[in-house]
């Protein structure tokens, strides 16, 4: 009896904590093969940073959603429901997720337009459908990249195709689970700062690469110049978004929102 009693409150503590084991393993499991897949031999040097990048955000996300299935919920023998019914807009960052919104809409253009303007093939080197912008360049057509064309952005489109529906099947499910506003707001934030690492990192890669191309031989032209000072303001608030992202991950109530406490608040 008395280890029974020894060992209750042990496995009790775990599980109060597991959902955080869980995220904190994600985002290791996600550094560790993200290490592995840059340092994979590759003539394409820009191909393995996608895979790294891509893998990391799905791991973040695997972290996440793993950690809220493991999530105790309350045990009341008496529950009393509200009228009013729970919106997914409710429970997650009223000021970041516009934000996030924004740049995933950004990135999903950035890659339709990369896809639309990639070269589909290369007169000098073979292979290469999909990987780089031609341009003239001082009368000679010349290839620029790596550019986020098909090849690049498969994996990228495909990582948003799996994670934002699940993403958002588990903010539905949480606002309509049981648990106090504090439980869920925390649940529906970690989640939301998952998908924000999944689509500030493609931000990110994706932003540089069309840097590192345009800037390439300087054979961009006005048109690239142009380019590049729109990217810029992207590129500022994909690292922004990321560190925010990953602090919430980690600690969703270190990140805190005015415009959350007032509406919790008035609810009440």
């Amino acid at each position: 009896m008395l280890d029974m009693l020894d060992t209750a409150p042990l496995q009790s503590r775990f599980l109060d904590h597991a959902e955080y084991y869980a995220r904190w393993s994600g985002l290791a499991i996600g550094i560790v093969v993200a290490q592995q897949l840059i340092a994979m031999d590759s003539d394409d040097i820009a191909m393995p940073l996608v895979f790294a990048i891509t893998a990391f955000g799905l791991c973040a996300v695997g972290g996440v959603l793993l950690g809220d299935a493991l999530t105790l919920r309350p045990q009341d023998a008496v529950r009393t429901a509200s009228l009013a019914p729970r919106l997914i807009r409710d429970q997650v960052p009223p000021r970041m997720a516009p934000l996030l919104l924004l740049q995933a809409a950004s990135l999903v253009t950035l890659l339709v337009i990369g896809a639309v303007t990639a070269s589909s093939s290369d007169a000098g080197e073979t292979g290469r459908a999909g990987q780089v912008i031609t341009v003239t360049c001082e009368g000679l057509r010349t290839s620029l990249g790596p550019w986020p064309g098909l090849y690049y952005s498969g994996p990228m489109f495909a990582a948003l195709a799996v994670g934002t529906p699940v993403c958002v099947w588990a903010l539905r499910r949480i606002a309509h689970s049981p648990g106090d506003d504090q439980q869920r707001r925390d649940r529906a934030w970690a989640i939301t700062g998952a998908w924000g690492l999944l689509v500030s990192s493609q931000v990110l890669l994706v932003t540089l690469m069309i840097f590192v191309a345009l800037t390439e031989k300087a054979c961009a032209g006005p048109l690239g110049a142009v380019a590049i000072v729109a990217i810029c303001p992207l590129s500022l608030l994909g690292l922004f978004t990321f560190g925010w992202s990953l602090v919430t991950v980690v600690a969703p109530r270190a990140v805190d929102d005015e415009a959350a406490d007032e509406g919790m608040l008035d609810d009440e």
